[in-house]
């Protein structure tokens, strides 16, 4: 029997598990992209790309695909995806797990301020025009316009269009990970002074926040929303081993 898995990604660790899952045999694996990325790297397993149209248009994928387990494994700051992934499994009777990265935790020399989103870390920054660096990506952005005065560096996988519509901004386009040493580089380069960060967990892009320390920067973190309460695991190898506890032992694994 093949049992049909749906894993929403645009995440490393969503493709990572879409290989590990697709070993076995008596697994079909289709990693859907919501198609942000203008060049998503190679995944590996079939690939949809583009969205399902909201929670019931998801439950009716589900349905019409025999899908048998929905897997969300996308950044933890997709709430609003990662809410409806919860109500389309809810609606189609689809079981559900999901991949919560464990976010960071401030450490002795770390100088965090906590904001609740970007509308707040801008105002946080202050009336004093500073150099800051924005590795937040591109679909935020948008909110330091309200902040002005600030010379911004701003890092993001695809090109900002249309550019901020602030009077100084630099832009950078890159994909991490990126080593603490490169980010140190960076910070001293552009003589930052605050950076603005999501708290995404993981190691890939940690090396910035890790570079702050050292250098005594200010980083205003944008905390985490709220997400729904399904059944979860923190690494891809502990949802890996949920999957293999709701359709086999590990033994019928195929390598």
């Amino acid at each position: 029997m093949t049992h049909r898995i749906l894993i929403l990604g645009g995440t490393t660790e969503a493709r990572q598990l879409a290989g590990k899952l697709a070993r076995r045999e008596d697994f079909s694996v289709t990693l859907s992209l919501a198609g942000r990325t203008e060049s998503p790297v190679a995944q590996g397993v079939p690939v949809r790309v583009g969205g399902f149209g909201g929670a019931e248009g998801l439950a009716a994928h589900l349905r019409e695909e025999r899908i048998d387990l929905l897997i969300d494994a996308t950044h933890p700051y997709a709430a609003r995806i990662s809410a409806n992934a919860a109500e389309a499994a809810k609606r189609s009777g689809v079981r559900i797990l999901a991949l919560r990265r464990p976010g960071w935790e401030p450490v002795a020399g770390d100088r965090w301020m906590l904001v609740d989103d970007v509308a707040e870390a801008a105002s946080a920054l202050g009336t004093t025009p500073r150099r800051v660096f924005l590795a937040i990506g591109r679909q935020e952005a948008g909110g330091f316009e309200a902040a002005p005065q600030h010379r911004y560096i701003i890092r993001s996988v695809d090109p900002i269009e249309p550019k901020l519509g602030v009077p100084d901004a630099l832009y950078l386009l890159a994909r991490g990970p990126f080593p603490e040493a490169d980010e140190r580089a960076l910070l001293e380069k552009y003589a930052i002074d605050a950076v603005v960060s999501k708290n995404s967990g993981g190691e890939a892009t940690y090396g910035k926040i890790a570079a702050a320390r050292a250098l005594g920067i200010e980083v205003v973190m944008v905390s985490r929303p709220a997400l729904p309460d399904v059944s979860s695991a923190g690494t891809v190898d502990a949802l890996a081993g949920k999957v293999d506890h709701l359709f086999g032992p590990v033994a019928e694994r195929g390598v």
